[in-house]
């Protein structure tokens, strides 16, 4: 049994999601709130973070390593170029979003407006949230310039690269915090990107207590 432990809200979690989705596995989702990290979840990941990942009584915990193990594990479809130059940019932008836009962005953004709710049930802070929002404007200005000249993010294939993106801008989205009429082109390459059979069960994810914007699930949006 693939056991993956995760919650909408986590951008990690739904990238872990979209790459077993394009390689057609299946897995059972058991979610887990990362605003109250359990004991549980903490004797499975030290650092107390989603996704963690677990067959046969293997345990898998962190983004990074779960995505590795899936594209050695299943390789078909690849979502890696086989040019080492593509490679290596797959892997730049992929760390872009795991890492720079989660810590500029989703910390900002998500963690006041969704984990404050739910975890210290306090007010998110204003300041905080004006910073989020100029982060992502600088962020999207970034994927629109990429989206143009691309047909997606790393070159003329999807990719883990595109995974990345999507899955931290999908939990942004749901908000209804993108402005997309200021970013056409990566506005063209987010439904593409959603219109994929992998990003259909995303797409359904709903988080307690507050409603998806109105043109999530649309993929003419």
């Amino acid at each position: 049994m693939v056991l993956l432990i995760h919650h909408p809200v986590s951008a990690h979690s739904r990238k872990i999601r979209l790459i077993m989705a394009e390689k057609k596995m299946y897995a059972v989702l058991k979610e887990e709130e990362p605003w109250k990290v359990s004991d549980g979840l903490r004797k499975l990941n030290p650092a107390g973070e989603l996704p963690v990942f677990i067959y046969d009584g293997n345990v898998i915990a962190g983004v990074n390593a779960i995505s590795e193990y899936l594209e050695e594990a299943y390789p078909q479809p690849s979502l890696m170029s086989k040019n080492l130059c593509e490679r290596a940019e797959i892997r730049r932008l992929s760390e872009w979003f795991d890492n720079k836009f989660q810590r500029e962005v989703y910390t900002y953004i998500i963690s006041e407006k969704i984990y404050k709710r739910y975890g210290s049930v306090s007010a998110p802070n204003s300041r905080v949230l004006t910073a989020g929002y100029s982060n992502l404007g600088f962020h999207m200005e970034y994927l629109d310039w990429l989206a143009e000249r691309n047909n997606y993010l790393a070159g003329d294939l999807f990719s883990l690269a595109d995974v990345s993106a999507a899955a931290q801008i999908s939990v942004i989205d749901y908000l209804g915090d993108v402005a997309w009429n200021n970013y056409p082109n990566a506005k063209i390459w987010y439904a593409k990107v959603k219109s994929r059979p992998s990003f259909k069960d995303i797409l359904k994810d709903n988080i307690k207590g507050i409603l998806p914007s109105k043109h999530y699930t649309n993929l003419d949006f």
